[in-house]
């Protein structure tokens, strides 16, 4: 096909997409609950509805039944991150074993086996509380596409295998292709226990619900504006009150935190993902599919990808868009030229399902840190805790950073708190303009490995000696 007329059915593909996440236009969506007026008090105060805040104020109220936990969410629930992402709920806390390899060799083990502890956690609590999120142990394959990256799954198998910690099961070719069918794919490695698949938005409306059936009292649209002293703790200004709290924990991630030193920490990326209609019976037998893995290419521009319950593809990721000086826009949440080549690399993908149209695009803003994994920390004498930095992979380490912040906020020393992933913060990005040049020299010098057979340049290999998160 020609590059016009190409074009010219890509976009086709994705006119009658709605501009919205799939999963936030689900018709279970719960009416939210009515702001703050006047002032109150409380135990432990929680800002930010997303998985963060959620997970903490139920696990706070399992901790502690009788405590007075008031959660604050400046629109609604589980309508940023939490509700658009792709639903990949991973046990790992360090945004892969690579990753946390990397930075914490010598409490990797720890970190591992927490991390599982904690994915067995979530499935406990949607099971305990009947949360109906289309939880699905599924297990997820990281797919090599070039030869080199072939290469580097199987080396990266053996190492990680005599180290001891799990590495998988290497496929070849053909036994990925019985797994998922795609002339792209030449080998991969399957993860078959450590991650599950749900529907995002369920998981936040759900936990919302058992937050409430323990007592949680949840106000939304009511915005956490600043934090000050107050007495023995902490109060916290709203549009029209004000909480007072003898603890306060603040799970507000991408947004400006309350605690201003914190800032310089994160800086925004736009992702974006696109889901295609469902699939007849025809379309699902030409690719196979029917173990229901999460699925993710090799490369650092990478693409995730996923089935969901009525049989669509969910396929995101290859651009992240930083905005100059972290300044957040609703214009940002779409970009058709990354729609368009993200139907381009779909059809390269999976040409069986060429013709396919898309039903929803959508995109919005992750928080990121220059170590790609949470970090943690409190402020105002112990009395406030935060966590923040999850980088996209924070469905499931989200509800770990809630144990931290109520055992950082506990003041008592716990196998968590003692971690050094936990006693250490990342390297801040540095003021404008050199947070924007950084940052787009990284994604260039990126999107040259990928090009170069992921050989790294002298760029990304200072990045890699200072310790910045830049490999994926």
């Amino acid at each position: 096909m020609a590059p016009a007329a190409m074009t010219r059915a890509l976009a086709a593909s994705l006119a009658d997409a709605e501009p919205v996440s799939f999963w936030l236009e689900d018709p279970g969506k719960p009416a939210a609950l009515p702001a703050l007026t006047g002032d109150t008090s409380c135990d432990l105060l929680v800002v930010g509805g997303g998985y963060s805040g959620l997970w903490t104020a139920l696990l706070a109220k399992e901790r502690d039944p009788g405590r007075d936990v008031v959660l604050i969410e400046g629109n609604e629930i589980g309508w940023a991150a939490s509700g658009r992402n792709g639903g990949f709920c991973a046990a790992s806390l360090t945004h892969g074993l690579a990753n946390g390899l990397e930075r914490w060799p010598g409490e990797i083990k720890k970190l591992e086996e927490l991390g599982a502890r904690n994915l067995d956690a979530i499935e406990a609590a949607v099971a305990r509380y009947g949360i109906d999120c289309e939880f699905e142990r599924t297990g997820e394959i990281d797919v090599a596409t070039q030869p080199y990256q072939v290469d580097e799954l199987r080396e990266w198998h053996q190492e990680v295998t005599e180290l001891g910690l799990g590495g998988g099961e290497f496929l070849d070719q053909d036994a990925l292709r019985s797994e998922v069918d795609s002339p792209t794919f030449l080998g991969g490695l399957y993860d078959r226990d450590g991650v599950a698949m749900l529907h995002p938005a369920k998981l936040a409306w759900g936990l919302k619900q058992a937050c409430l059936g323990l007592g949680v009292r949840i106000h939304e649209r009511t915005r956490g504006l600043d934090l000050a002293r107050s007495g023995t703790g902490m109060a916290v200004r709203t549009p029209y009150g004000r909480v007072f709290a003898r603890h306060v924990a603040l799970g507000t991630n991408i947004f400006p935190s309350l605690v201003k030193r914190v800032r310089p920490y994160t800086v925004p990326v736009y992702d974006y993902a696109l889901m295609t209609e469902p699939l007849t019976e025809e379309q699902q037998a030409a690719i196979g599919w029917r173990n229901r893995q999460g699925l993710g290419d090799s490369a650092n521009q990478f693409h995730y990808f996923r089935l969901t319950a009525d049989h669509r593809i969910l396929w995101g990721g290859y651009d992240a868009i930083y905005p100059y000086g972290g300044r957040m826009s609703a214009d940002l949440d779409h970009r058709p030229d990354t729609y368009l080549r993200l139907a381009e690399h779909f059809v390269q993908c999976f040409p069986q399902l060429e013709g396919i149209r898309f039903s929803h695009a959508w995109g919005g803003a992750i928080d990121t840190c220059s170590r790609f994994s949470a970090f943690f920390g409190t402020a105002h004498g112990g009395r406030v805790a935060y966590a923040a930095g999850f980088t996209g992979l924070g469905v499931g380490a989200t509800r770990f950073g809630g144990d931290v912040m109520l055992d950082l906020l506990s003041g008592e020393r716990t196998e968590r708190t003692a971690l050094e992933m936990v006693r250490t913060k990342p390297m801040p990005f540095p003021p404008e303009p050199f947070a924007w040049a950084g940052i787009g020299l990284t994604k260039w010098s990126l999107a040259r490995a990928d090009e170069r057979d992921g050989r790294r340049n002298l760029w990304l290999k200072s990045m890699d000696k200072l310790g910045l998160g830049f490999d994926s």
